[in-house]
């Protein structure tokens, strides 16, 4: 059952989506935040090993040539200062999660709901439409 709605897929969510086995779960109009291009442009970049820096430069490239990314603009940039001032005072280091939390930032000011396979990357942060998609890479 497909949800009919537009969503912000997250980067686990960009880059598992070649293996996911049901896709029902995933808005019909998925979009991606600048911030996921711009995490999916640092992983080829940070490895040693070919292989692995191939297959992370495929993930951008497609994701390059498929999604045309909502930019981190000033309403996004607003509602990233709540969410870091929100992950602080639930004890959490807004930089230890800073794409994810730019990511929420983004949704939250276009009002669109995150599709993620790592949910537990966006807790404590509120007013976050949250859509969690099970995928057997991830629990």
């Amino acid at each position: 059952m497909s949800t009919s709605e537009r969503g912000l897929l997250d980067t686990s969510t960009v880059i598992l989506l070649g293996r996911m086995a049901d896709s029902s779960m995933l808005p019909d109009e998925p979009v991606i935040s600048a911030i996921t291009l711009a995490e999916l442009s640092v992983g080829p970049l940070i490895t040693d090993d070919a292989d692995e820096r191939a297959a992370r430069q495929a993930h951008l490239q497609l994701a390059e040539s498929d999604f045309d990314p909502l930019p981190f603009d000033a309403a996004a940039a607003r509602a990233f200062g709540r969410i870091a001032a929100d992950l602080r005072q639930a004890g959490r280091k807004p930089a230890a999660r800073a794409y994810d939390a730019l990511i929420a930032a983004t949704a939250i000011s276009t009002n669109l709901p995150v599709f993620t396979c790592n949910p537990s990357d966006f807790e404590n942060i509120r007013d976050l439409d949250l859509r969690a998609i099970p995928h057997r890479d991830h629990s």
